[in-house]
């Protein structure tokens, strides 16, 4: 792996994809190999794998058992927040957004993209992977998977600048659509701790989008590491009857406890990002 990864970053990304795609084909408490194993297997030094599995470990899909190895962690409990139009409303977060471009390749698209972009892995992708700022401080590491076919000529300089969907649709045509978006909490390695400047270990916010076009068709898929010191979701729910959702749409509602609504009445929501103040 390491003779054809151009850049550190990209180097860890191929071995986190690497890694998941062994949880994936995985139950929850099935063992994986050893990180000496994974080594072997994926042609990367050690501190590599270390660090993938770290994160893994911090985003709860993987247990680390003292003498006995590494195991798939528990299935997660997955609740999904729905409006009253099926979607979610996304102001712009505050303050000022811009990015540092950290790596900018075409590459395959390797198992675990191509299923999530759903095209073949040999397929081509560019891949970069950007720093973003807020009044020039760190905020996020972002990393995305875009369909390579559908942003010809695209160049790093037009990703340090403007708004990445107005572009797609301006320059390539390309309409944007709909996202399905997971957050989950867990904490930043050495290495993204470094670029956020934070602490290692620190917590943070990861962020996994899968973006379509007009069509239904994956255009890109993204996933972000966010400061949690720096940045938080505030959701605003509509609770009662005027919230209307699918009928099926029952249980557990994030910070509510079960049984608040007897009836099952539902909630409805819309979302923005919230930079805080530096302490």
């Amino acid at each position: 792996m390491d003779a054809d990864v151009p850049g550190t970053v990209l180097k860890r990304e191929r071995t986190r994809d690497a890694v998941l795609e062994l949880i994936e084909s995985r139950s929850p408490g099935d063992a994986i190999p050893s990180e000496r194993a994974l080594c072997a297997l994926l042609g990367v030094s050690r501190p590599t794998v270390r660090a993938a599995v770290d994160e893994l470990v911090a985003a709860g899909l993987l247990v680390r058992e003292h003498g006995r190895g590494m195991f798939v962690a528990p299935a997660k409990i997955t609740q999904e927040l729905i409006a009253g139009d099926r979607a979610l409303s996304v102001p712009q977060a505050a303050g000022a957004w811009s990015s540092r471009l950290l790596e900018f390749t075409t590459l395959q698209a390797g198992a675990r993209v191509g299923r999530k972009l759903r095209m073949s892995p040999a397929a081509e992708i560019v891949y970069v992977a950007r720093l973003r700022l807020v009044d020039g401080a760190p905020m996020a590491i972002e990393h995305l998977h875009i369909r390579a076919e559908l942003v010809p000529g695209l160049s790093a300089q037009e990703l340090e600048s403007g708004d990445l969907y107005e572009h797609l649709r301006a320059t390539h045509g390309v309409h944007v659509h709909e996202a399905v978006q997971a957050i989950e909490p867990t904490v930043v390695t050495r290495a993204e701790a470094g670029l956020l400047d934070v602490p290692e270990l620190s917590p943070a916010l990861l962020f996994e989008r899968l973006t379509s076009d007009t069509t239904g068709r994956p255009v890109e898929y993204v996933h972000s590491l966010y400061r949690g010191d720096r940045y938080r979701i505030v959701s605003r729910l509509a609770l009662g009857p005027a919230a209307e959702v699918a009928p099926d749409r029952e249980g557990h509602h994030p910070g509510i406890p079960p049984g608040d609504f007897a009836h099952g009445d539902a909630i409805a929501s819309s979302t923005r990002g919230d930079i805080q103040a530096a302490g």
